[in-house]
């Protein structure tokens, strides 16, 4: 029995119970994680798992059921099943569920990858990992830790409307951090922490080793800088907390279920009104953020989504203007808008929902040199260290590792703990420089979701300047 059968005959299986639509995803997972600490192997896990999980729609109720075997016996059951949660979620009073149409697809679709992660020797990733904590230990770090982690997951989807899509997914990543220890605090400087649908080339070439004793001796120095004052000022971003920024106050308030309320349980709703799409100004004319999975190598990445949507981009804000969302065929339909792609579970045994795929920013005119130069007083802040959002993804603070001083259109002074908040649109629409230096930033472990899910999402970025901004921000 193939995969493609398996998932077959667990779709057919809810049809046969009344479903009016039914999908299956078959997927098959091995995971490998390694980190290491002051110069020894910390830890070394190793997973593989696989299974069948199945969608099952019966008038205005989802039915979704998983397990792990995918026999035709334990297909079927579980197709079966689904349709009978699916009606029994339809007994609550409201009209069927819509979905838009979609053309039934078929095809094949893999990440690149030129090495692949799995099969370079465990002994090889140990010395890498040894090698690079005990070079930061040797430059001041009090603890030094490195860490990689590796995905290798085959999807199969099948549904009733015809489609017929097989995907491969090859994920990794990995970084470095320093700790330094000093009176009543301690500093911390990472760097990497980069992920992408790449093979293990990905993290040859962030040049850990050659970043490790930068690392260590800036988080000792931190120790002794002056801390961020606090006030109002001019700030300038790195693409890497440009990044997390994205994510925070723009992926998040842009997924449908969100600003539907379907999620308010748990992670939360959105600011954002859908009956204000076209039309609302959502940041600067410089702020055009893309929702596109098509990005070779970037972690949101894919050929289809869950549901069997063909990757596309699309514009989530154009010159300012939000212009698109991240949906599902279901929620898309509710909001009366003729596209969705965005639908993923991070297993066979999770229920396919709205996610991130790769939500950026397109490149600005500018260098962060050239940003700097035009500066005459302000804070440069890099590298995330703690953040706060409300559950609108509305009001929001964050803390970052490390932050100069910019005066005269020179980076001065490092100081310590910078901190700045903000109010989304209100610090989006203050943007005025952003640079043409994108880089793909992935997020590994973006959570959302009850039962909870882990999702990986993408995030191209570049350093850009905002106006006006609270920084140094302690409570």
């Amino acid at each position: 029995m193939t995969h493609f059968d398996a998932a077959a005959a667990a779709v057919q299986a809810a049809l046969d119970a009344g479903a009016r639509y039914a999908d299956a995803r078959v997927m098959h997972r091995r995971t490998e994680s390694m980190s290491a600490r002051n110069g020894e192997i910390e830890e070394l896990n190793q997973d593989e798992d696989a299974g069948v999980g199945v969608r099952a729609l019966v008038g205005s109720g989802w039915g979704f059921y998983a397990v792990p075997d995918i026999s035709d016996a334990a297909a079927r059951a579980a197709g079966t099943r689904a349709a009978k949660i699916a009606a029994a979620s339809a007994t609550v009073p409201g009209p069927a569920t819509g979905l838009i149409p979609l053309p039934p697809a078929s095809g094949s679709w893999s990440s690149p990858c030129e090495v692949d992660p799995l099969g370079v020797p465990l002994s090889e990733k140990a010395a890498l990992l040894v090698g690079l904590t005990t070079t930061m230990r040797e430059h001041g770090a009090d603890v030094a830790e490195s860490h990689y982690r590796v995905w290798d997951t085959a999807k199969w989807f099948v549904s009733s409307e015809g489609h017929r899509v097989d995907q491969r997914f090859r994920e990794c990543g990995g970084g470095i951090t320093a700790t330094s220890i000093g009176e009543g605090e301690s500093q911390r400087r990472s760097y990497g922490n980069q992920y992408g649908t790449r093979g293990w080339e990905l993290v040859t070439g962030l040049d850990l080793p050659g970043n490790a004793a930068r690392v260590a001796t800036e988080s000792r120095e931190l120790l002794t800088a002056p801390p961020c004052p606090a006030g109002e000022t001019t700030l300038i971003l790195g693409s890497e907390q440009m990044a997390l920024q994205i994510h925070e106050s723009v992926g998040h308030a842009i997924e449908l279920d969100r600003i539907l309320g379907w999620e308010a349980a748990y992670a939360g709703t959105s600011w954002l009104d859908v009956r204000k799409l076209g039309n609302m100004r959502y940041g600067s004319p410089l702020m055009n953020i893309t929702i596109d999975p098509t990005i070779p190598g970037a972690l949101g990445s894919f050929g289809f989504d869950d549901e069997g949507t063909p990757a596309a981009m699309r514009y989530a804000v154009r010159e300012g203007v939000w212009v698109g969302v991240l949906a599902g065929r279901d929620s898309a339909s509710v909001a009366g808008l003729d596209y969705a792609g965005s639908v993923r579970s991070d297993g066979w045994a999770r229920l396919p929902m709205v996610r991130m795929t790769n939500v950026g920013l397109t490149p600005g005119p500018h260098t962060l040199d050239e940003i700097i130069a035009a500066t005459d007083d302000g804070i440069l802040m890099e590298t995330n260290r703690s953040w706060s959002i409300d559950d609108r993804r509305l009001n929001f603070q964050f803390g970052c590792e490390i932050g100069w001083e910019v005066k005269n259109g020179k980076r001065g002074r490092m100081l310590r703990n910078p901190t700045y908040t903000g109010i989304g649109p209100t610090f989006w629409q203050s943007m005025d420089m952003l640079s043409s230096e994108v880089t793909d930033w992935g997020i590994p472990n973006c959570g959302k979701g009850q039962p909870g899910q882990t999702g990986h999402t993408g995030h191209p970025a570049a350093a850009a300047r905002f106006t006006g901004v609270r920084v140094g921000v302690t409570g």
